[in-house]
């Protein structure tokens, strides 16, 4: 099932990304930067491991991991969190932990679009990605 996320994915569009960023205890600057990225996420398997590398003109990040199976994780807001993925009724559901906090990172397929949606302290943001 989780193959079906692989390939190369551009943003198309974003809803309360500042709103998820203010959540994070992000400051103006930052999220001024975050605001103005369009990232490009790619998607691959190799064995067991699944990585997940997004590109933008700002920062480029990449995780690599292993479903279900905890990984530590630097964001691209420069967060170390404990990390994990798992796949749940078809969506990939990560969920990032550091200093007491944690928010959920849910991406899942619809239409041929891959929906993500970021939850952290009751906000939702939605980030909506076509395949390239």
């Amino acid at each position: 099932m989780s193959n079906k996320f692989l390939g190369t994915w551009k943003l198309v569009s974003s809803e309360h990304f500042d709103d998820y960023m203010k959540a994070l205890g992000k400051k103006l600057s930052p999220r001024k930067l975050g605001n103005l990225a369009k990232p490009t996420v790619i998607i691959s398997k190799k064995g067991k491991y699944m990585t997940i590398r997004t590109e933008s003109a700002f920062k480029n990040t990449e995780i690599s991991f292993k479903l279900g199976q905890e990984f530590d994780e630097t964001t691209a807001d420069n967060r170390k969190t404990k990390s994990i993925v798992t796949l749940e009724r078809g969506s990939l559901r990560q969920v990032q932990k550091w200093d007491g906090k944690e928010t959920t990172i849910k991406r899942k397929l619809l239409n041929g679009k891959m929906i993500v949606e970021y939850m952290m302290k009751g906000v939702v943001c939605t980030r909506i990605y076509e395949k390239v």
